[in-house]
């Protein structure tokens, strides 16, 4: 999306239009640092233009500088990107920067500059909702052909940890007037785990995620679950007693769906951003592999995503529901 070959403001009107039409208020949407390297000036001024589309629809962005979930297994390239894989969810996605600088310490001091330049350089633009510093750090997930997957070398969970601190040092060192944030995501799903409870002990117990809740200026996370393990992630996150948004969930295949719970995030003013929008290369109406697994009739539901490429609901009920809650 953000490289000047692929960067599209006519498509990224048009869907933003559809967002506004259904009441959203707010995206989030993650940046590559591989086009910082080596189109600085460019990916500003795209920046700029994707921010003001926000504006003409009166959506404010939470903006997301780094992002482990390479769930391609090739480190970052420039150019023309590979095609998605066949019934693949979000197959070639890309991390930010790659899991080989993460676990990299000499060229951190490229990560410090990026990061200083673009919360400096947009410090006081309140068409930035928040800065989400690092999405899902630690993530190792690699997913291959069909329903497999595989995983990253272990030394990503020292090297991101450690970086993601760091993130919230330089972030806070520009002064912005955003909050910052680095959401909690190690929880238990709905199904394919066994018959895993869901329980505060099990629930952004690990330590990665309990520093970024220390850290953050509002506590963020993701949820993946039916009502009962949301409950559970809500009470925890709760505890922290600062403002909380749910920066990612919608996953019907596990129970996390829109008829069931975006009500209660309406009751409980919690912001939440589901993944997806529109459906598109990414192919995350797909399930993850490992709901492949153990679902033979996976293809029955969309697992992510609420549009067709042309605007058309998913599911008009759903829909219909996010327009009454927004309009309430």
């Amino acid at each position: 999306m953000w490289q000047a070959e692929t960067f599209d403001p006519t498509i990224i009107d048009q869907e933003l239009a559809w967002a506004s039409e259904l009441g959203y208020n707010t995206l989030r949407t993650n940046l590559p640092f591989i086009v910082w390297q080596h189109d600085r000036d460019g990916l500003i001024a795209r920046i700029e233009q994707f921010l003001t589309l926000c504006g003409k629809h009166d959506i404010r962005v939470m903006m997301t500088l780094m992002d482990d979930c390479g769930f391609s297994g090739d480190h970052p390239y420039l150019g023309s990107q590979k095609p998605p894989r066949d019934d693949v969810h979000n197959s070639q996605a890309a991390a930010s920067p790659g899991r080989n600088i993460v676990t990299d310490p000499t060229q951190w001091h490229e990560l410090e500059r990026y990061i200083r330049d673009l919360v400096h350089t947009f410090a006081n633009d309140e068409r930035i909702f928040i800065w989400d510093l690092y999405n899902e750090p630690t993530n190792r997930g690699i997913f291959s052909e069909g329903d497999v997957e595989v995983r990253f070398d272990e030394s990503l969970e020292t090297y991101a940890h450690y970086l993601m601190e760091l993130a919230f040092v330089w972030a806070r060192e520009e002064n912005p007037i955003q909050p910052l944030t680095v959401g909690a995501w190690h929880a238990p799903y709905s199904i394919g785990q066994g018959d895993a409870e869901f329980t505060p002990e099990n629930t952004f117990t690990h330590p990665t995620d309990r520093r970024a809740m220390a850290l953050s200026d509002v506590i963020t996370f993701h949820s993946y679950q039916r009502m009962e393990g949301l409950k559970i992630s809500l009470e925890v996150v709760g505890s922290y007693r600062r403002p909380m948004l749910c920066t990612e969930w919608l996953a019907r295949h596990v129970g996390s769906t829109v008829e069931q719970q975006l009500p209660l995030f309406k009751e409980l003013k919690i912001g939440a951003y589901q993944w997806g929008l529109v459906k598109g290369k990414t192919q995350t109406h797909l399930p993850w592999p490992f709901v492949r697994n153990i679902d033979p009739d996976w293809r029955r539901v969309w697992f992510h995503d609420l549009l067709e490429e042309d605007g058309t609901p998913y599911s008009a009920s759903e829909t219909a529901l996010i327009r009454a809650l927004t309009r309430s």
